[in-house]
Protein backbone atom coordinates (compact mmCIF):
# COMPACT_ATOMS: atom_id res chain seq x y z
CA UNK A 1 0.00 0.00 0.00
CA UNK A 2 1.38 3.43 -0.96
CA UNK A 3 2.61 5.70 1.78
CA UNK A 4 4.18 9.12 1.28
CA UNK A 5 6.94 9.91 3.73
CA UNK A 6 7.42 13.46 2.47
CA UNK A 7 6.02 16.63 3.93
CA UNK A 8 2.36 16.51 4.81
CA UNK A 9 0.33 19.14 2.96
CA UNK A 10 -3.10 20.39 3.90
CA UNK A 11 -5.54 21.18 1.11
CA UNK A 12 -5.42 24.79 -0.21
CA UNK A 13 -6.58 27.57 2.15
CA UNK A 14 -10.28 28.21 2.46
CA UNK A 15 -12.48 30.74 4.13
CA UNK A 16 -15.53 29.15 5.63
CA UNK A 17 -15.86 26.71 8.49
CA UNK A 18 -19.04 24.76 9.22
CA UNK A 19 -20.17 23.28 12.49
CA UNK A 20 -20.85 24.71 15.93
CA UNK A 21 -18.15 24.72 18.59
CA UNK A 22 -19.16 24.91 22.23
CA UNK A 23 -17.51 27.29 24.69
CA UNK A 24 -15.39 24.36 25.84
CA UNK A 25 -14.32 23.67 22.30
CA UNK A 26 -13.36 27.28 21.67
CA UNK A 27 -11.06 27.15 24.67
CA UNK A 28 -9.43 23.90 23.66
CA UNK A 29 -9.27 23.02 19.95
CA UNK A 30 -8.70 19.39 20.79
CA UNK A 31 -12.36 19.18 21.73
CA UNK A 32 -15.35 20.17 19.65
CA UNK A 33 -18.98 19.41 19.11
CA UNK A 34 -21.86 20.29 16.88
CA UNK A 35 -25.16 21.82 17.84
CA UNK A 36 -27.25 20.08 20.47
CA UNK A 37 -29.19 17.84 18.10
CA UNK A 38 -26.27 16.82 15.90
CA UNK A 39 -24.65 13.42 16.42
CA UNK A 40 -21.58 13.37 18.66
CA UNK A 41 -19.63 11.12 16.32
CA UNK A 42 -19.47 13.78 13.59
CA UNK A 43 -16.41 15.96 13.24
CA UNK A 44 -17.59 19.46 12.33
CA UNK A 45 -17.97 19.74 8.57
CA UNK A 46 -16.20 22.35 6.52
CA UNK A 47 -17.07 24.15 3.31
CA UNK A 48 -15.10 23.49 0.14
CA UNK A 49 -11.91 25.44 -0.48
CA UNK A 50 -12.51 28.68 -2.35
CA UNK A 51 -11.25 32.27 -2.09
CA UNK A 52 -13.78 34.76 -0.78
CA UNK A 53 -13.83 36.71 -4.04
CA UNK A 54 -14.68 33.61 -6.05
CA UNK A 55 -18.17 34.35 -7.46
CA UNK A 56 -19.11 30.67 -7.25
CA UNK A 57 -18.96 30.89 -3.46
CA UNK A 58 -21.45 33.74 -3.17
CA UNK A 59 -24.89 33.09 -4.65
CA UNK A 60 -26.35 35.70 -7.00
CA UNK A 61 -28.95 38.04 -5.53
CA UNK A 62 -30.32 41.18 -7.16
CA UNK A 63 -31.47 42.54 -3.80
CA UNK A 64 -28.01 43.25 -2.46
CA UNK A 65 -24.42 44.13 -3.32
CA UNK A 66 -21.48 42.15 -1.93
CA UNK A 67 -17.89 43.29 -1.64
CA UNK A 68 -14.81 42.04 0.17
CA UNK A 69 -13.14 44.35 2.69
CA UNK A 70 -9.61 44.33 4.04
CA UNK A 71 -9.68 43.52 7.73
CA UNK A 72 -8.34 46.52 9.61
CA UNK A 73 -7.46 44.92 12.93
CA UNK A 74 -6.71 41.33 11.95
CA UNK A 75 -5.57 40.74 8.40
CA UNK A 76 -5.94 36.99 8.84
CA UNK A 77 -9.74 37.30 9.19
CA UNK A 78 -11.43 37.97 5.84
CA UNK A 79 -14.41 40.31 5.86
CA UNK A 80 -17.39 40.61 3.55
CA UNK A 81 -19.89 43.44 3.42
CA UNK A 82 -23.43 43.06 2.07
CA UNK A 83 -25.54 46.13 1.32
CA UNK A 84 -29.24 45.28 1.15
CA UNK A 85 -30.85 47.38 -1.59
CA UNK A 86 -34.48 46.57 -0.83
CA UNK A 87 -36.57 45.15 1.99
CA UNK A 88 -36.91 41.36 2.06
CA UNK A 89 -40.17 40.61 3.92
CA UNK A 90 -39.93 37.59 6.21
CA UNK A 91 -36.27 36.93 5.38
CA UNK A 92 -34.41 35.93 8.56
CA UNK A 93 -30.78 36.98 8.68
CA UNK A 94 -29.42 33.46 9.23
CA UNK A 95 -31.47 31.94 6.41
CA UNK A 96 -30.63 34.78 4.05
CA UNK A 97 -26.87 34.49 4.65
CA UNK A 98 -27.08 30.72 4.24
CA UNK A 99 -28.69 31.24 0.83
CA UNK A 100 -26.02 33.78 -0.12
CA UNK A 101 -23.17 31.50 0.96
CA UNK A 102 -24.43 28.05 -0.13
CA UNK A 103 -21.16 26.34 0.76
CA UNK A 104 -21.41 27.44 4.39
CA UNK A 105 -23.76 25.59 6.72
CA UNK A 106 -26.56 27.38 8.52
CA UNK A 107 -25.11 26.31 11.88
CA UNK A 108 -21.90 28.14 11.02
CA UNK A 109 -23.81 31.29 10.08
CA UNK A 110 -25.75 31.09 13.35
CA UNK A 111 -22.52 30.68 15.30
CA UNK A 112 -20.98 33.73 13.64
CA UNK A 113 -24.10 35.79 14.40
CA UNK A 114 -24.20 34.63 18.03
CA UNK A 115 -20.54 35.44 18.70
CA UNK A 116 -20.80 38.91 17.14
CA UNK A 117 -18.96 38.25 13.89
CA UNK A 118 -22.01 39.38 11.91
CA UNK A 119 -22.98 43.04 12.37
CA UNK A 120 -26.01 44.80 10.93
CA UNK A 121 -25.51 48.54 10.64
CA UNK A 122 -22.52 48.21 12.93
CA UNK A 123 -24.34 46.38 15.72
CA UNK A 124 -24.65 42.71 16.78
CA UNK A 125 -28.06 41.19 16.15
CA UNK A 126 -30.04 37.94 16.32
CA UNK A 127 -30.50 35.07 13.88
CA UNK A 128 -34.16 36.02 13.52
CA UNK A 129 -33.54 39.62 12.49
CA UNK A 130 -35.56 40.57 9.37
CA UNK A 131 -33.58 42.77 7.02
CA UNK A 132 -34.63 46.18 5.80
CA UNK A 133 -33.61 48.13 2.73
CA UNK A 134 -30.22 49.88 3.04
CA UNK A 135 -29.09 47.54 5.83
CA UNK A 136 -25.32 47.03 5.83
CA UNK A 137 -24.23 43.54 6.91
CA UNK A 138 -20.58 43.02 7.85
CA UNK A 139 -19.36 39.43 8.20
CA UNK A 140 -15.97 38.56 9.66
CA UNK A 141 -14.87 35.01 8.94
CA UNK A 142 -12.47 33.02 11.13
CA UNK A 143 -8.85 32.77 9.97
CA UNK A 144 -7.62 29.58 8.33
CA UNK A 145 -6.19 27.47 11.17
CA UNK A 146 -2.60 26.36 11.43
CA UNK A 147 -2.33 22.57 11.52
CA UNK A 148 0.17 20.60 13.49
CA UNK A 149 -0.50 16.89 13.16
CA UNK A 150 2.80 15.07 12.96
CA UNK A 151 3.00 12.36 10.27
CA UNK A 152 3.63 8.93 11.78
CA UNK A 153 4.26 5.69 9.93
CA UNK A 154 1.32 3.77 11.38
CA UNK A 155 -0.06 1.03 9.09
CA UNK A 156 -3.52 1.67 7.65
CA UNK A 157 -5.86 -1.05 6.40
CA UNK A 158 -7.26 0.67 3.29
CA UNK A 159 -10.57 -0.75 2.04
CA UNK A 160 -11.37 2.00 -0.50
CA UNK A 161 -9.58 4.98 -2.00
CA UNK A 162 -10.05 7.53 -4.78
CA UNK A 163 -9.04 11.17 -5.31
CA UNK A 164 -11.65 12.47 -2.88
CA UNK A 165 -12.16 9.95 -0.09
CA UNK A 166 -10.39 7.16 1.70
CA UNK A 167 -11.92 4.39 3.80
CA UNK A 168 -10.07 2.32 6.36
CA UNK A 169 -10.77 -0.63 8.62
CA UNK A 170 -9.83 0.95 11.93
CA UNK A 171 -8.00 -1.36 14.35
CA UNK A 172 -8.62 -1.53 18.09
CA UNK A 173 -6.42 0.34 20.53
CA UNK A 174 -6.01 3.57 18.57
CA UNK A 175 -7.96 6.81 18.89
CA UNK A 176 -9.08 8.82 15.88
CA UNK A 177 -7.31 12.12 16.49
CA UNK A 178 -5.08 13.86 19.05
CA UNK A 179 -6.74 14.85 22.30
CA UNK A 180 -5.60 16.58 25.46
CA UNK A 181 -3.87 13.48 26.82
CA UNK A 182 -2.79 11.86 23.54
CA UNK A 183 -0.87 13.88 20.97
CA UNK A 184 0.45 11.06 18.79
CA UNK A 185 -0.20 7.52 17.66
CA UNK A 186 -3.65 8.35 16.28
CA UNK A 187 -5.49 7.72 13.02
CA UNK A 188 -4.96 11.40 12.17
CA UNK A 189 -1.18 10.97 12.52
CA UNK A 190 -1.31 7.88 10.29
CA UNK A 191 -3.35 9.74 7.67
CA UNK A 192 -0.91 12.65 7.75
CA UNK A 193 1.86 10.21 6.80
CA UNK A 194 -0.10 8.32 4.16
CA UNK A 195 -1.89 11.12 2.31
CA UNK A 196 -0.42 13.99 0.35
CA UNK A 197 -3.39 16.17 1.26
CA UNK A 198 -6.49 15.98 3.44
CA UNK A 199 -9.47 18.15 4.18
CA UNK A 200 -9.02 20.65 6.97
CA UNK A 201 -11.55 18.86 9.14
CA UNK A 202 -13.47 20.30 12.03
CA UNK A 203 -10.44 21.73 13.85
CA UNK A 204 -6.67 21.77 13.87
CA UNK A 205 -6.24 18.26 15.24
CA UNK A 206 -8.59 16.42 12.87
CA UNK A 207 -7.62 16.88 9.21
CA UNK A 208 -9.60 14.45 7.07
CA UNK A 209 -11.59 12.99 9.96
CA UNK A 210 -15.32 13.11 9.17
CA UNK A 211 -16.65 10.87 11.97
CA UNK A 212 -15.24 8.94 14.91
CA UNK A 213 -15.10 5.46 16.35
CA UNK A 214 -14.21 4.71 19.97
CA UNK A 215 -10.63 3.70 20.75
CA UNK A 216 -11.39 -0.02 21.05
CA UNK A 217 -14.10 -0.18 18.39
CA UNK A 218 -12.97 -1.52 15.02
CA UNK A 219 -14.33 -1.11 11.52
CA UNK A 220 -15.24 1.28 8.73
CA UNK A 221 -14.11 4.89 8.89
CA UNK A 222 -14.42 7.22 5.91
CA UNK A 223 -11.91 10.06 5.49
CA UNK A 224 -12.14 13.17 3.31
CA UNK A 225 -9.20 14.22 1.15
CA UNK A 226 -10.74 17.52 0.06
CA UNK A 227 -12.73 20.18 1.85
CA UNK A 228 -15.70 19.73 -0.47
CA UNK A 229 -15.76 15.98 0.17
CA UNK A 230 -15.61 16.63 3.93
CA UNK A 231 -18.41 19.16 3.83
CA UNK A 232 -20.70 16.94 1.78
CA UNK A 233 -19.99 13.79 3.79
CA UNK A 234 -20.44 15.51 7.14
CA UNK A 235 -23.76 16.90 5.93
CA UNK A 236 -24.93 13.32 5.31
CA UNK A 237 -23.98 12.29 8.84
CA UNK A 238 -25.59 15.44 10.23
CA UNK A 239 -28.81 14.77 8.30
CA UNK A 240 -28.65 11.05 9.21
CA UNK A 241 -28.92 9.86 5.63
CA UNK A 242 -26.08 7.35 5.98
CA UNK A 243 -26.57 3.64 6.70
CA UNK A 244 -24.46 2.29 9.57
CA UNK A 245 -24.40 -1.36 10.61
CA UNK A 246 -22.38 -2.67 13.56
CA UNK A 247 -21.81 -6.20 14.84
CA UNK A 248 -21.31 -6.97 18.53
CA UNK A 249 -21.01 -9.90 20.90
CA UNK A 250 -23.04 -9.30 24.05
CA UNK A 251 -23.58 -11.08 27.34
CA UNK A 252 -26.77 -13.11 27.65
CA UNK A 253 -29.74 -13.44 25.31
CA UNK A 254 -31.98 -10.41 24.66
CA UNK A 255 -35.69 -10.91 25.24
CA UNK A 256 -36.63 -9.96 21.67
CA UNK A 257 -35.10 -11.06 18.37
CA UNK A 258 -35.50 -7.48 17.16
CA UNK A 259 -36.26 -4.29 19.02
CA UNK A 260 -35.68 -0.55 19.05
CA UNK A 261 -34.03 1.08 22.04
CA UNK A 262 -35.22 4.66 22.27
CA UNK A 263 -33.58 5.99 25.43
CA UNK A 264 -31.90 9.40 25.86
CA UNK A 265 -28.21 9.53 26.75
CA UNK A 266 -26.53 12.13 28.93
CA UNK A 267 -23.17 12.77 30.52
CA UNK A 268 -22.53 10.99 33.82
CA UNK A 269 -23.07 13.48 36.65
CA UNK A 270 -19.80 12.63 38.42
CA UNK A 271 -17.57 10.46 36.19
CA UNK A 272 -15.60 12.21 33.44
CA UNK A 273 -15.80 10.73 29.93
CA UNK A 274 -18.67 8.43 30.90
CA UNK A 275 -22.23 8.67 29.63
CA UNK A 276 -25.43 7.14 30.94
CA UNK A 277 -29.02 6.42 30.01
CA UNK A 278 -32.07 6.63 32.21
CA UNK A 279 -32.15 3.48 34.34
CA UNK A 280 -28.50 2.65 33.68
CA UNK A 281 -27.47 5.71 35.69
CA UNK A 282 -29.19 4.42 38.81
CA UNK A 283 -27.56 0.99 38.43
CA UNK A 284 -24.19 2.74 38.24
CA UNK A 285 -24.85 4.55 41.49
CA UNK A 286 -25.77 7.90 39.99
CA UNK A 287 -28.79 9.83 38.85
CA UNK A 288 -29.82 10.56 35.29
CA UNK A 289 -30.26 14.25 34.61
CA UNK A 290 -32.99 14.52 31.99
CA UNK A 291 -31.99 18.05 31.07
CA UNK A 292 -28.55 16.77 30.04
CA UNK A 293 -29.88 13.93 27.89
CA UNK A 294 -29.95 13.81 24.11
CA UNK A 295 -32.28 11.63 22.09
CA UNK A 296 -30.67 8.34 21.14
CA UNK A 297 -32.18 5.51 19.09
CA UNK A 298 -30.72 2.09 18.26
CA UNK A 299 -32.32 -0.84 16.47
CA UNK A 300 -30.87 -4.24 17.23
CA UNK A 301 -31.33 -7.66 15.66
CA UNK A 302 -30.13 -10.90 17.21
CA UNK A 303 -28.18 -12.87 14.61
CA UNK A 304 -27.33 -15.88 16.79
CA UNK A 305 -28.06 -16.93 20.34
CA UNK A 306 -25.48 -19.01 22.17
CA UNK A 307 -25.53 -20.25 25.72
CA UNK A 308 -24.58 -17.15 27.71
CA UNK A 309 -23.82 -14.91 24.72
CA UNK A 310 -25.44 -13.43 21.62
CA UNK A 311 -24.19 -12.11 18.30
CA UNK A 312 -26.18 -8.99 17.45
CA UNK A 313 -26.46 -6.54 14.60
CA UNK A 314 -26.84 -2.90 15.64
CA UNK A 315 -28.30 -0.08 13.58
CA UNK A 316 -27.77 3.31 15.24
CA UNK A 317 -30.28 5.91 14.09
CA UNK A 318 -28.42 8.59 16.03
CA UNK A 319 -24.72 8.85 16.81
CA UNK A 320 -24.28 9.71 20.46
CA UNK A 321 -21.01 9.11 22.27
CA UNK A 322 -20.84 5.45 23.39
CA UNK A 323 -24.45 5.01 22.24
CA UNK A 324 -24.36 1.33 21.27
CA UNK A 325 -22.39 0.37 24.36
CA UNK A 326 -24.78 2.25 26.64
CA UNK A 327 -27.96 1.03 24.98
CA UNK A 328 -26.95 -2.63 25.15
CA UNK A 329 -26.01 -2.16 28.79
CA UNK A 330 -29.34 -0.43 29.36
CA UNK A 331 -31.23 -3.59 28.33
CA UNK A 332 -28.87 -5.61 30.57
CA UNK A 333 -26.91 -7.20 27.74
CA UNK A 334 -23.61 -5.28 27.79
CA UNK A 335 -21.00 -5.82 25.13
CA UNK A 336 -18.34 -8.41 25.95
CA UNK A 337 -15.05 -6.80 26.98
CA UNK A 338 -16.61 -3.47 27.95
CA UNK A 339 -16.26 -3.14 31.75
CA UNK A 340 -16.86 0.61 31.37
CA UNK A 341 -20.53 -0.21 30.81
CA UNK A 342 -21.01 -3.48 32.64
CA UNK A 343 -19.40 -5.98 30.27
CA UNK A 344 -16.70 -8.45 31.34
CA UNK A 345 -13.34 -9.38 29.95
CA UNK A 346 -13.61 -13.11 29.30
CA UNK A 347 -11.18 -15.99 29.09
CA UNK A 348 -10.89 -18.93 26.75
CA UNK A 349 -12.37 -21.10 29.51
CA UNK A 350 -15.37 -18.76 29.79
CA UNK A 351 -16.12 -19.40 26.12
CA UNK A 352 -15.32 -23.09 25.74
CA UNK A 353 -16.34 -24.26 29.21
CA UNK A 354 -13.35 -26.59 29.26
CA UNK A 355 -11.52 -26.58 32.63
CA UNK A 356 -8.24 -27.34 30.84
CA UNK A 357 -8.35 -24.05 28.90
CA UNK A 358 -6.75 -20.90 30.24
CA UNK A 359 -8.66 -18.80 32.76
CA UNK A 360 -6.59 -15.71 31.93
CA UNK A 361 -8.62 -12.89 30.32
CA UNK A 362 -8.31 -13.22 26.55
CA UNK A 363 -10.98 -10.92 25.10
CA UNK A 364 -10.25 -7.63 26.80
CA UNK A 365 -11.72 -4.92 24.60
CA UNK A 366 -15.30 -4.26 23.59
CA UNK A 367 -16.39 -6.72 20.91
CA UNK A 368 -17.95 -4.03 18.73
CA UNK A 369 -17.26 -3.65 15.01
CA UNK A 370 -18.46 -1.08 12.46
CA UNK A 371 -19.15 -3.60 9.72
CA UNK A 372 -20.91 -1.61 7.01
CA UNK A 373 -21.28 2.03 6.01
CA UNK A 374 -23.27 3.31 3.04
CA UNK A 375 -22.95 6.94 1.95
CA UNK A 376 -23.55 8.97 -1.16
CA UNK A 377 -20.19 9.60 -2.79
CA UNK A 378 -19.59 13.28 -2.04
CA UNK A 379 -18.44 14.12 -5.58
CA UNK A 380 -19.85 11.44 -7.91
CA UNK A 381 -23.23 11.41 -6.09
CA UNK A 382 -23.54 7.63 -6.40
CA UNK A 383 -24.05 5.13 -3.55
CA UNK A 384 -20.78 4.05 -1.94
CA UNK A 385 -20.97 0.88 0.18
CA UNK A 386 -18.01 0.19 2.46
CA UNK A 387 -17.61 -3.14 4.26
CA UNK A 388 -14.88 -3.98 6.76
CA UNK A 389 -14.06 -7.57 7.74
CA UNK A 390 -14.33 -8.35 11.44
CA UNK A 391 -11.09 -7.95 13.42
CA UNK A 392 -9.14 -11.19 14.09
CA UNK A 393 -9.75 -11.23 17.86
CA UNK A 394 -13.49 -10.77 17.44
CA UNK A 395 -13.61 -13.36 14.67
CA UNK A 396 -11.81 -15.81 16.97
CA UNK A 397 -14.46 -15.24 19.63
CA UNK A 398 -17.30 -15.75 17.15
CA UNK A 399 -15.68 -18.96 15.87
CA UNK A 400 -15.33 -20.26 19.43
CA UNK A 401 -18.94 -19.42 20.22
CA UNK A 402 -20.04 -21.60 17.30
CA UNK A 403 -19.08 -24.59 19.46
CA UNK A 404 -21.40 -23.56 22.28
CA UNK A 405 -24.99 -24.79 22.48
CA UNK A 406 -27.32 -22.68 20.35
CA UNK A 407 -30.46 -21.11 21.77
CA UNK A 408 -33.45 -21.02 19.46
CA UNK A 409 -34.79 -17.59 18.44
CA UNK A 410 -37.71 -16.37 20.51
CA UNK A 411 -39.65 -15.40 17.41
CA UNK A 412 -40.66 -12.16 19.10
CA UNK A 413 -40.10 -8.76 17.54
CA UNK A 414 -40.81 -5.35 18.88
CA UNK A 415 -38.99 -3.34 16.23
CA UNK A 416 -40.54 -0.01 15.34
Amino acid sequence: MRRDSGAFAIAPPFIYHSGVMTDKASRNPAHGSMSADVDDEIVAPVAPAAPIEDPSVIAADDAATIQTIDAAEDESRPRVQIIVRRRLPGARLDKYLTSRFPKVSRTTIQRLIKQGDVLVNGRPTKNSYEMEGDDVIDITFPPPPVYDVSPEDIPLNIIYEDDFVLAINKPAGIICHPASRTQGGTIANALAFYCKSLSRGGDVFRPGIVHRLDKNTTGVMIVAKTDEAHWRLAAQFENRTTTKVYIAVVHGNPEFDEDVIDVPIGQHPTVHDRYVASGLAERMGGKFEKKLGKSAVTRYKVLKRYQGFSLVELHPRTGRTHQLRIHMSHIRHPIVGDPFYGGRNISLRDVTGRPTDSAEPRFCRQMLHAHRLVVQHPIHQTPLELIAPVAPDMQELIDLLEHRPLIHPTGSKRAR
